[in-house]
């Protein structure tokens, strides 16, 4: 008995050591995992001259895909690739056409805009004065004599355009470049990944991702840009009767911004009280064209949307709402654009995973519509 209780201490030191290199082990690999965390999202941001082009370039590839798919019937694969290309060049070249000299004219108004809020701040003191604080600030930013002054710098925003135009040119090179290899090679890049793939299960499995992934995001974005266009027509249209100057501007204003959803709305409805500032001085009137937005944007989000996407790629608004803070935070303007198509893929990439689906049988011919009722 004495031998058997001299062997137990030993064994208990050996087990709270073993219990410790686990727990290590476990620490270890967390820490590991947050370092390349880490190493990744600083490697995103520091590529993003080249990442963010290229990924445009893929999810507009996914987009124009069944475009290009069409297409394929009748001519070539390379043909149809360039003739898409060819597309968006011309949408490109239309924009900049179209937005840069007005766009140039708004911002060197920037600075009227400006002086037009501070003063309404001005004359509204009487209902800041019931908010602690607000008057003070007021009167601190404007020297103490309720008289604004604003320093105009030189030039203009064509120069600045001037400026930033080589790098605009090299991404947007570097995007056509990479929609048109995308598109020319989008086939054989598919059978690539798919002979990695060791047996029929797992090929079946991968080419469901590829399948949904496509059929995800060219539905979203082809139902938004419809849904964009008709909302930009509709805010061309109230900006026209409500007399406001250069309406077709801020009818695409309001298409281009919408794609990125919760946070375009927002600066669009920004952009129209500058505008109605700019324009008009009675209280009423202002707000008009932001009231005019809203509610063109409200009936859209709450009626139309709804109606033509459906319940098929509905996405939690939590979800959307992080995708957009972490790549709008990454990538800026750009991440904004990316963050719906970049969720959608990898909602296509988890309904399919082996993870969460280990025995889940081949769904043939149906479509993901139908897979997902």
């Amino acid at each position: 008995m004495k031998h058997m209780y001299r062997l137990e201490p030993p064994v208990v030191r050996i087990a709270a050591k073993s219990g410790m290199d686990a727990s290590l082990q476990s620490i270890s690999r967390v820490a590991i995992i947050i370092i390349g965390l880490v190493a990744a999202f600083a490697g995103l941001d520091q590529a993003q001259p080249l990442l963010a082009p290229i990924s445009l370039a893929i999810i507009t590839g996914l987009m124009a895909s069944p475009v290009a798919s069409a297409l394929e019937r009748y001519i070539p694969v390379s043909l149809s690739a360039a003739i898409v290309v060819v597309l968006f060049l011309g949408l490109i070249a239309s924009a900049i056409a179209l937005f840069s000299m007005p766009l140039s004219i708004w911002m060197d108004r920037l600075p009227e805009i400006w002086r037009e809020l501070q003063r309404h701040m001005l004359d509204w003191q009487t209902v800041f004065e019931t908010l602690g604080g607000v008057q003070e600030q007021i009167r601190s930013i404007s020297g103490g004599e309720a008289q604004m002054t604003v320093e105009i710098e030189d030039g203009s925003a064509v120069e600045d355009i001037a400026t930033l135009a080589p790098a605009l040119v090299a991404q947007i090179i570097l995007f056509l470049a990479s929609l048109y290899f995308f598109l020319a090679t989008r086939h054989t890049l598919r059978v690539s990944i798919l002979s990695l793939c060791f047996s029929r299960h797992s090929r079946l499995r991968t080419a469901r991702m590829f399948r949904d992934a496509e059929w995800f995001v060219s539905r979203y974005l082809l139902s938004i840009t419809v849904i964009n266009a008709g909302l930009g027509l509709s805010t061309t249209a109230a900006m026209w009767l409500l007399g406001v100057p250069q309406p077709y501007l801020w009818g695409m204003l309001a298409f281009i911004l919408n794609y990125v959803v919760y946070i375009g709305p927002a600066v669009m409805a920004g952009i129209l009280l500058g505008v109605g500032l700019a324009t008009w001085d009675a209280p009423p009137a202002i707000f008009m064209p932001m009231a005019a937005y809203l509610t063109l944007n409200m009936f859209e989000a709450q009626f139309v949307t709804p109606q033509v996407i459906g319940r098929s790629v509905t996405l939690s608004p939590f979800l959307v709402f992080l995708s957009l803070a972490f790549w709008i935070w990454l990538w800026g303007p750009v991440g904004g654009l990316l963050a719906v198509p970049f969720l959608l893929i990898a909602h296509a990439v988890l309904r399919n995973s082996a993870l969460l689906h280990p025995s889940r049988p081949a769904s043939g011919g149906r479509s993901p519509v139908a897979a997902n009722a």
